[in-house]
């Protein structure tokens, strides 16, 4: 999940240790003990009860039966340990660890001699190692295990997972490469872990495998699912001469992150070049507001462009992870504003939906509009966005701030201490206090500065057109623009405030008039937030399905604590049709006639928050009057 890209050449950005950042307090340090106090427990009893760590067992011959579930259920117990890696320090001494450490155990039994670990080939089917590349998911195992084990290095310093890692890692090299089997795995992942494992470990053939498995997409070999051929997964055209995203919309992104570490690594300008062309493609043509990615249920794939229906998209949290990585990754490469905008639209919303606010049921897919009926669940059959999303939030501090020759960058808001060493010269210590979401106030504090200047960069989100930055007694608002890094170069002093203000005003978003699915229609934005009104919050007799929304009304908001959790609620005004005379009739000839109209007032509330009181009708968009 995190990246370490201190010594990858072609890096405009340098990621932070994930110990040089720390949470104190606020919106995201709230997500992530819930993450550790609910979340990872239930995990781990859900992997118990569903047969992941059965499985295992009946690999080590420590346990007789059958195999349970699917064929890559090793792949949730990978990321759990990955999750409870980030949290070490706050879990040592406790059950969790303990359970941490068995688990690492069993997967040490359950390896074979030769290195080889899965316990569905292991157990159900032996003789098919490798058989089936396009949907046998060993290598998108292997490199959940593998990022799982650097994680654990990283945050531990111990080597004991890591060890079955690298023996999987070199079994692997030993079977795949020049010379030996050509091939790639039909769902990528196993692409960004390697990179990661040569980061780690220095060893060549690690990069060297990650670039034979990138180079060996696009032969139009895999045989796809459904209606969908190769392109399913993204074996239509090379990665160089990719130009539009395509097929299943996690495998699409996981492949992105992936070809955007090699370019980390090699520079190769024609990998940057493709990946610039498929990042605007998905963000110009394929992107619901909410940053959720995935047009269709069929494939969980994306869709043409502009294909963007808000009751039938699919909109995977596991997708809207892969986009965060993907940014998070093109932002180190490039050092530009508008990944991480992109990056905090998805984090605010179209991943956050995917988790219920106590911590214990989530959302596979993520629509727009629901006409009730949806809930989210506490565990699935498919259970890869769960602990994916345990995961996202226990390494959320990684997100925060990077740094570069020059000095220190703020990307996301969140209340947190930065302890970096500038150049490996000095060290330096930044407090970022902020109410954000809610509160687009932003104080920057220096605690220890060093003897030379550096310059601090300060994203200003692309969603804000009146920020303004006070410093030293001086505002500045001119040279404040949206989507772009403010910089302040100077001999910094301790004690010194930098203070932002982002003013966070609801605002209407209208679609592009292409989107067929939401034309005529508007949505209700604040800050990075996406709004959405459900059912429960509207008065008596307002039916959600029959409302429209006047524009020209200006919107209020409020601190409301008294809806669900503690939010800033955003009202509009509107109408309701009475659609009485429409009942037993889908379609009427066209008459001058209006239909009976009463003045509503519509309460909105933050979208990654609906679905916690019950499944109730919602929705995004609104049609204008």
């Amino acid at each position: 999940m995190i990246v370490a890209t201190k010594s990858s050449p072609f890096a405009r950005l340098t990621t932070l240790p994930m110990d040089a950042i720390s949470l104190t307090e606020g919106f995201w340090l709230r997500r992530q003990e819930i993450n550790r106090q609910a979340s990872l427990p239930h995990g781990y009893r859900k992997l118990e009860q569903s047969g992941n760590l059965v499985n295992l067992r009946l690999a080590a011959g420590l346990t007789q039966g059958s195999y349970q579930g699917l064929l890559f259920m090793d792949s949730d117990v990978y990321k759990w340990l990955e999750a409870v890696a980030y949290e070490y320090d706050k879990i040592k001494g406790t059950e969790m660890e303990q359970q941490t450490e068995q688990t690492i155990d069993l997967l040490a039994a359950a390896q074979q001699k030769d290195g080889y670990l899965n316990s569905y080939y292991q157990v159900v089917e032996p003789r098919k190692r490798w058989a089936d590349l396009d949907h046998g998911h060993e290598l998108y195992c292997a490199g959940h295990l593998i990022q799982a084990a650097i994680a654990h290095h990283r945050m531990t310093g111990k080597s004991n997972l890591l060890d079955v890692a690298i023996r999987f890692a070199d079994h692997i090299d030993n079977i795949f490469g020049p010379g030996r089997r050509e091939g790639a795995c039909g769902h990528p992942e196993i692409e960004m872990a390697l990179v990661e494992l040569y980061r780690e470990t220095q060893q060549v053939r690690y990069l060297d495998l990650a670039s034979f498995f990138i180079d060996h997409r696009g032969k139009g070999r895999m045989r796809g699912i459904g209606p969908y051929g190769s392109e399913y997964h993204q074996d239509r055209l090379p990665v160089r001469k990719a130009s539009q995203v395509e097929g299943h919309a996690v495998r699409q992104l996981y492949l992105t992150c992936g070809v955007t570490d090699l370019y980390l690594e090699t520079g190769e300008p024609a990998l940057l070049e493709a990946l610039r062309c498929l990042w605007h493609d998905m963000t110009a043509h394929k992107m619901f507001l909410t940053g959720g990615y995935g047009a269709r249920f069929e494939g969980e794939s994306f869709g043409d462009a502009y294909e963007l229906p808000s009751d039938r998209c699919y909109c995977e949290t596991c997708a809207a992870i892969a986009a965060l990585m993907w940014n998070w990754r093109m932002l180190l490469a490039t050092g530009e504003a508008r990944f991480a905008d992109s990056l905090e639209r998805t984090l605010y919303n179209g991943f956050l939906s995917g988790l219920s606010l106590d911590g214990r049921s989530y959302f596979y897919v993520n629509p727009l509009q629901t006409r009730g009926g949806i809930g989210r669940q506490e565990w699935y059959r498919c259970a890869c966005c769960p602990p994916n999303i345990m995961r996202q939030i226990a390494s959320i501090g990684h997100y925060i701030a990077s740094q570069d020759a020059e000095g220190v960058q703020l990307h996301q808001y969140i209340p947190a201490k930065i302890c970096v060493k500038h150049t490996n010269e000095f060290p330096l210590t930044i407090h970022v206090q902020s109410g954000y979401p809610w509160d687009g106030r932003v104080k920057v504090i220096i605690d220890e500065a060093g003897p030379s200047e550096w310059t601090l960069s300060l994203r200003v989100p692309g969603w804000c057109t009146a920020a303004s930055l006070q410093f030293k007694g001086q505002t500045l608002n001119d040279t404040l623009m949206a989507g772009t890094y403010f910089n302040i170069k100077r001999v910094w002093q301790t004690g010194d405030e930098i203070e932002l203000y982002l003013p966070m005003h609801p605002r209407f978003t209208q679609p592009n008039p292409r989107i067929d699915a939401v034309r005529g229609c508007l949505a209700i934005e604040r800050g990075p937030l996406v709004y959405c009104i459900e059912q429960v919050d509207q008065s008596s007799g307002i039916n959600i399905a029959d409302v429209q929304v006047d524009s020209q009304e200006t919107l209020q908001e409020a601190w409301r604590e008294d809806l669900i959790d503690e939010i800033v609620a955003v009202e509009a005004r509107g109408i309701t049709c009475d659609l009485t005379s429409w009942e037993d009739q889908l379609y009427h000839p066209l008459t001058r006639e209006s239909l009976p109209q009463s003045e509503a007032k519509l309460t909105a509330i933050p979208y990654y928050a609906w679905a916690n009181r019950g499944s109730n009708a919602m929705r995004v968009w609104l049609p204008r009057i």
